[in-house]
C-alpha cells in the first residue's frame, strides 16, 4: 500500500453524523472542537451530530430553539430518535412536533416518530419490527463501582421469550432463598438468585473472579486499591474470593517505577501491563477509555528514534492514536502520569487520568 493509500484507510475521514442530506464532518476536527469546549471527543460527536440533525433534517425544531422556544435537551431528544428516518420521515415528525415540542412530553415524541415512520417509510417500519435483535443488549456497569458496598447497576434489554425464561428462574430461585435467608426481602433475594444462576453455583461450573488489587504493606488500615474502581479493604477482597467455585491466583509485582526497554518496536507484555497500571486510561484530552482496551502508543515515534522503553509508551484508543499519528496532535510526557498535548490550532492541555485542563494562551 502507497502512502496516500495508507493516509485514506488510516488518515483523517469524513464521517456521517446525522441523517440522510446532512452534511459530512472531518474526523479529527471532531476531537479538536471537543478539546476545545472541554468534552470528550465521543460527546463531540453526539453534540455536533444533533446540531447538523436539527439543522439540516428539523428547520422548524431548529427555529424555535434558536428562538429559545424550545430548549437544546429536549431537541436533542429528537434529534436522537430522528437520524435514522429518511428525509421525509424527518419532515412529518418536524411538522408535527416542533409547534407543540416546548410542551410534549418524551412519550409523545417517542409516539410522533413512530408515526413517522409507519406513515412515510413502510420498508423502514418494517424493517425494525423484524431487527429487534439489533436492540438487545446488556450492559453491566463495573466502571464506577463503588467497592464499599459491592453492588453494580445492570440492565438491558432482552428477546421476549428470554425475558420470560429469566423471570420464571429468577422467581423460582428467589422462592428457594426465602428457606434460607427468611429475614431478606424479595428484592434482596432476587438479586442473589440472579448472582447464582449467572455464576453457575449449584452447576459445578467454576467462577473465575480476575480484580487487579494494588497493595502495600506499610498502608494504614489494610486499603487495597482496585484497578478501575477504587480503594476498599482486604476483607471485602476476602469475601468475594470466598465465593463458591472461586479460583484465585496471585500474578507477579510491575514495578512502576522501573524503567524497562527492548529494541523492539512491539513492547512486551511486562512494558504493556506497566504503562496500563501507570496510567489506567487513555492519555488523550478528556478521554477516560480503558487503557487495557488502548494501542500502547510510542509518544517519540519509533521510526524518528523513539525508544520502546516505559518513559516512550502510554495508552491511546484507536481514535486518538490516530489522531496523534495522522492529525498533527503532538504530545509529550512530563512526568509518569501526566501529560503535555499540543492540538493542531496550538492549544495546549495538561492530561492526566484525573483531569484535563487547557492552557490560556
Amino acid at each position: 500500500m502507497d502512502a496516500d493509500g495508507f493516509l485514506q484507510l488510516h488518515g483523517d475521514q469524513p464521517v456521517t453524523l446525522a441523517g440522510e442530506g446532512a452534511p459530512g464532518m472531518s474526523e479529527f476536527a471532531i476531537g479538536e472542537f471537543a478539546a476545545a469546549i472541554g468534552i470528550s471527543t465521543r460527546a463531540g460527536r453526539d453534540l455536533i451530530g444533533a446540531a447538523l440533525e436539527c439543522k439540516h433534517r428539523l428547520p422548524k425544531t431548529w427555529a424555535r430553539v434558536l428562538a429559545g422556544e424550545v430548549p437544546v435537551w429536549k431537541a436533542r431528544r429528537v434529534t436522537e430518535r430522528t437520524h435514522r428516518l429518511t428525509m421525509s420521515g424527518a419532515a412529518y415528525v418536524d411538522t408535527h412536533l416542533a409547534p407543540a415540542l416546548d410542551r410534549c412530553s418524551f412519550a409523545q415524541i417517542e409516539r410522533a416518530v413512530e408515526a413517522a415512520v409507519a406513515e412515510c417509510d413502510d420498508e423502514h417500519f418494517e424493517m425494525t419490527r423484524l431487527d429487534r435483535w439489533s436492540q438487545q443488549h446488556l450492559d453491566i456497569e463495573l466502571t464506577g463501582v463503588r467497592p464499599n458496598n459491592g453492588l453494580v447497576p445492570v440492565h438491558g434489554l432482552l428477546d421476549y421469550p428470554d425475558a420470560l425464561a429469566l423471570e420464571a428462574q429468577v422467581a423460582a430461585g428467589a422462592h428457594e432463598l426465602l428457606q434460607e435467608f427468611p429475614e431478606l426481602d424479595l428484592d434482596t433475594r432476587r438479586a442473589m438468585a440472579t448472582g447464582r444462576l449467572l455464576t453457575g453455583q449449584g452447576t459445578g461450573t467454576s467462577r473465575e473472579l480476575v480484580i487487579y488489587a494494588h497493595h502495600t504493606p506499610a498502608e494504614a488500615h489494610d486499603i487495597v486499591t482496585i484497578e478501575g474502581v477504587g480503594p476498599t479493604n482486604r476483607e471485602q477482597i476476602a469475601e468475594w474470593c470466598r465465593y463458591a467455585g472461586a479460583r484465585v491466583s496471585i500474578r507477579p509485582v510491575v514495578e512502576l517505577d522501573d524503567e524497562l526497554a527492548t529494541d523492539s518496536y512491539r513492547p512486551t507484555a511486562v512494558q504493556r501491563e506497566q504503562a496500563i497500571l501507570t496510567t489506567p486510561t487513555c492519555v488523550f484530552v478528556h478521554c477516560t477509555r480503558d487503557a487495557r482496551r488502548c494501542d500502547l502508543d510510542h509518544i517519540e515515534p519509533f521510526d524518528r528514534g523513539g525508544a520502546t522503553n516505559s518513559w516512550n509508551l502510554a495508552p491511546l484508543c484507536r481514535l486518538h492514536h490516530r489522531m496523534k499519528t495522522h492529525g498533527h496532535w503532538t504530545y509529550r510526557r512530563l512526568t509518569r502520569t501526566r501529560f503535555e498535548w499540543t492540538s493542531p490550532s496550538g492549544d495546549i492541555y495538561d492530561v492526566d487520568h484525573t483531569f484535563t485542563r487547557r492552557r490560556i494562551r
